[in-house]
């Protein structure tokens, strides 16, 4: 390090660095330098570095902050503060008839028949698909395992929260599903939240559907990846942004070595009720080099000879798809999620899924009531056609509605019910179908509003009526929702 003289003492580095930049700036030359050719150096310079000297010695000595006597208030004065505040209120004020405040209040559990204000309804708003959140054998597996580990493990999987229910869990998913492991997560939306970001990083590029569903939307921004949408079940649209990525690779192909590629769909989509072209993205997966995520929280357990979801419904090669999500808060009627694939797929979220490191894992209870679930499952699969008959049926007496459009696919248990000409406003819209989805509550058939988060959903789908179908709806049930639909648009629509 080089030293220059300053009454006699050297600086040390850190002093230096700034020191020199004023010492360049006032063209201030090391003494070793000045001595050359036995010139002298300027009188002003030395005032300089007096000067500097001086403000060093202040810098090094001085407080960055003072003390300053704080004032204390006398006790009147502390008093007559007191009464002058007036605390803000939590929530705005909002008048009587707010819609806020006109709300259903349901009692029981929202199985075949629900309580609704004190009225037995019948249920078609709970994706109950297959009955068994009432059914008698997956309650009593639940209670024993209560009984045996307690409520909750107060742990996550990678500390103390693995339980022995957890590992035989994903070891019947991973069967059930024919792939080579499964591994759970204990909430349903943060399953594909979070194998998004586990996989696809910043710089990488993921091709998702435009009605991609919310939990989706909140893994694509976790991930911070480049989003490219493509029009909902468009397979023109789709090729056409894969062409365009194929030429950017081309001119610079050492970066697209290192930029991995995903397309993400649903098997059936919650928002639309309609299902993936699944055997063309398949062919466009090895055209194009690109790895597929199939989320399936609304298929699994709907489609398909045994329940396996949109690859079995196709006919497709499980072994196609690289990550395979969904909950099991539809069709298997309890809590939580699992996604499943190959064996280094998995494991590789053990470590980065964010929603199974950081979260506490699975209650037992639920974990046992899931495995229950699970081989009424196997050993009934005549319930899958069963759910798909009755699907069929609620979607033909659904048809021709005057003043609503039917939306989705025959096979999809969950239907939606749009208007066929819109006011302009969401809000007139909304308002209306709320009337429609009242009237039929008051002869006791239980609807719902398709409900969303306005301000934070990429692609805002149209307001609907959601009619969700299960096994154990009767002939005469599904004969009385439709009624019921009818006359409410007949009287409110017409």
């Amino acid at each position: 390090m080089r030293q220059y003289r300053a009454s006699g003492r050297a600086f040390d580095n850190r002093s230096a660095n700034w020191v020199t930049c004023f010492f360049r700036a006032t063209r201030y030359r090391p003494v070793s330098e000045r001595r050359q050719g036995n010139k002298e150096a300027p009188a002003y310079h030395l005032i300089l570095e007096g000067i500097l000297i001086l403000w060093i010695i202040r810098l090094l000595f001085s407080k960055t902050y003072k003390l300053h006597e704080t004032y204390k208030l006398t006790e009147k004065e502390k008093e007559d503060l007191i009464e002058e505040w007036q605390p803000e209120p939590l929530v705005p004020p909002v008048s009587k008839d707010h819609p806020s405040l006109s709300y259903d209040v349901v009692t029981g559990p929202p199985s075949h028949k629900i309580t609704i204000n004190g009225k037995e309804c019948i249920n078609f708003a709970s994706f109950n698909f297959l009955g068994l959140l009432d059914n008698e054998r997956v309650k009593q597996k639940a209670l024993a395992s209560l009984k045996k580990y307690g409520v909750g493990t107060c742990g996550p999987r990678g500390f103390y929260g693995t339980f022995d229910v957890h590992l035989e869990l994903e070891s019947r998913l991973a069967k059930f599903m024919k792939t080579e492991e499964a591994i759970i997560y204990s909430y349903g939306f943060a399953t594909i939240a979070s194998a998004i970001p586990a996989y696809s990083k910043r710089g990488d590029i993921i091709f998702v559907d435009e009605a991609a569903c919310f939990s989706i939307q909140k893994g694509l921004q976790a991930s911070r990846s480049f989003i490219k949408y493509f029009k909902h079940n468009n397979m023109e649209d789709l090729e056409r942004l894969l062409n365009e990525q194929e030429l950017e690779d081309q001119k610079n192909p050492r970066k697209a070595r290192v930029t991995r590629k995903f397309i993400l769909v649903e098997g059936l989509y919650i928002n639309t009720a309609d299902i993936c072209p699944l055997p063309e993205l398949v062919k466009m997966k090895y055209k194009y080099k690109v790895r597929i995520f199939l989320e399936e929280s609304m298929s699994f357990g709907v489609l398909g000879e045994h329940g396996r979801g949109v690859t079995e419904h196709f006919g497709v090669n499980i072994d196609d798809i690289d990550l395979i999500s969904a909950n099991m808060e539809n069709a298997v009627a309890s809590i939580g999620g699992f996604c499943c694939g190959r064996s280094f797929v998995i494991d590789h979220q053990r470590l980065s899924g964010q929603g199974y490191c950081f979260s506490a894992s699975l209650p037992p209870m639920l974990a046992a009531a899931a495995i229950e679930a699970l081989n009424i499952m196997e050993e009934d699969p005549d319930i899958f056609t069963i759910l798909r008959d009755k699907s069929q049926h609620i979607y033909n007496a659904l048809q021709g509605i005057p003043g609503l459009k039917l939306v989705g696919v025959q096979f999809s248990p969950a239907l939606h019910l749009q208007l066929e000409r819109s006011s302009g406003s969401r809000d007139s819209d909304m308002q209306l179908l709320r009337t429609i989805v009242d009237y039929c509550l008051e002869r006791r058939v239980a609807l719902t509003l398709a409900r969303y988060l306005e301000k934070e959903e990429r692609f805002l789908p149209s307001p609907s009526i959601r009619v969700v179908v299960t096994i154990q709806q009767t002939e005469e049930d599904v004969q009385k929702a439709v009624s019921c639909i009818r006359e409410a648009a007949a009287a409110l629509l017409i």
